[in-house]
């Protein structure tokens, strides 16, 4: 019988819950790491071994751990194994090397906002971590300042895909409210070349030679908050979603609207439709409907809780534009969490799983595709990402 792992990233630790195929008792594993924010926690396709953490501290910086076993134990790729609460595991490195840029040869070291002003290119954190399809040891990760890094020895050294920052708009790209982040990473199952990735605030790109170029694909988004609202980059995107069986059309979740692009992000159109606001983070596709797409809408860029105190998920079937809200077992009075945008995820069983994580510290979980919902875990510290695995 198949089992289920969801691997959650909080403010506070990582968790590490499971279940069998019925998806109703869930064992809790954590926290780990405590007291460290955890941005991102992901598995990898190609073993179900092997799992990736993004760990961060404001006293310590940026630390990758690396799990061989599930999760049951982790360690940090070239040092020792996980650090005790307030401790540096020693010898870590986790080495992230800036390359030059391919157009000038030097290095990048500034970038530019739109009051003309210089500001220094600095490595914060990472926001997502993307595990090849193919090999446990190849994994992508997006920093902030947005940058794409990739590692192929397991994430003990990492190397800058340095044409990202190379491209000509690099220096234009300007921090969201959370940041100059590279949040979203998508690896095209059936073009090993292609990768798409998406930064807040600059918008999405795609790559068909495996990082060494890239293009802006932002086509069709509009943007009031910018000079110019159709330019090529400025835009804040907050989160893009593929089905597997159709790497050629996405759906985008952006700084206000829903949109999706039926030709690989070379051209947008708008799908936000009947939603109650086309603010939110999160945007996810069915496991097996590639046309069934999920959101939650949140009140303004300003109030980020749902509208009228009511947390739903909004589902189309017809890949956008007409949207119906899902509520049975979610909190339909004076709730005020956020859900943000690596923290929804969906299973790969027969009835298909959707699961999301709030700020509020609750997991909630769909066993029917969002027909209905329950609190798998309750009280966890406010959770950054959800991610979910099938397992043999």
């Amino acid at each position: 019988m198949s089992k289920v792992r969801v691997l959650v990233g909080t403010r506070k630790g990582a968790f590490v819950l499971t279940s069998d195929a019925k998806r109703e008792r869930w064992e809790v594993s954590g926290p780990h790491f405590a007291g460290w924010e955890i941005y991102h926690v992901k598995g990898s396709p190609a073993d179900p071994n092997r799992l990736y953490a993004s760990q961060c501290s404001g006293w310590f910086g940026q630390i990758i751990q690396r799990s061989n076993d599930g999760g049951n134990t982790w360690e940090a790729p070239g040092g020792e194994t996980t650090p005790a609460p307030g401790s540096m595991p020693a010898g870590a490195s986790n080495k992230f090397v800036y390359d030059t840029s391919p157009e000038t040869g030097k290095p990048i070291t500034t970038h530019q906002w739109y009051d003309g002003t210089q500001h220094p290119w600095e490595f914060k954190r990472v926001w997502h971590l993307e595990p090849s399809l193919t090999d446990p040891d190849t994994v992508y990760a997006g920093v902030e300042d947005a940058a794409l890094f990739r590692s192929t020895d397991g994430g003990q050294t990492w190397q800058e895909l340095a044409g990202l920052r190379g491209h000509g708009s690099g220096p234009r790209w300007q921090p969201g409210a959370g940041g100059m982040c590279l949040h979203t990473i998508l690896l095209d199952p059936s073009d090993p070349g292609r990768i798409f990735i998406a930064i807040s605030a600059a918008g999405a790109f795609r790559s068909d030679d495996t990082g060494k170029t890239w293009r802006p694909i932002n086509r069709g988004l509009k943007s009031e908050y910018i000079p110019d609202p159709t330019a090529e980059v400025g835009h804040c995107v907050h989160r893009i979603a593929m089905h597997r069986s159709r790497p050629g059309v996405l759906f985008m979740q952006k700084h206000w609207d829903v949109l999706r692009s039926d030709n690989a992000g070379d051209l947008w159109q708008e799908v936000s439709g009947n939603l109650p606001t086309d603010f939110g983070f999160v945007i996810d596709v069915h496991a097996h409907e590639p046309e069934t797409i999920y959101v939650v809408p949140i009140k303004s860029d300003s109030e980020h809780f749902p509208p009228d105190g009511k947390l739903r998920v909004y589902r189309s079937r017809t890949g956008g534009n007409e949207w119906e809200a899902l509520t049975k077992g979610l909190p339909q009075r004076d709730c005020y969490v956020n859900v943000l945008r690596d923290a929804m995820a969906v299973d790969s069983l027969d009835s298909c799983g959707v699961y999301f994580g709030t700020t509020g510290g609750q997991v909630y979980a769909s066993t029917d595709a969002g027909d209905s919902w329950t609190p798998i875990v309750r009280d966890l510290p406010g959770v950054l990402s959800v991610e979910v695995q099938t397992l043999p």
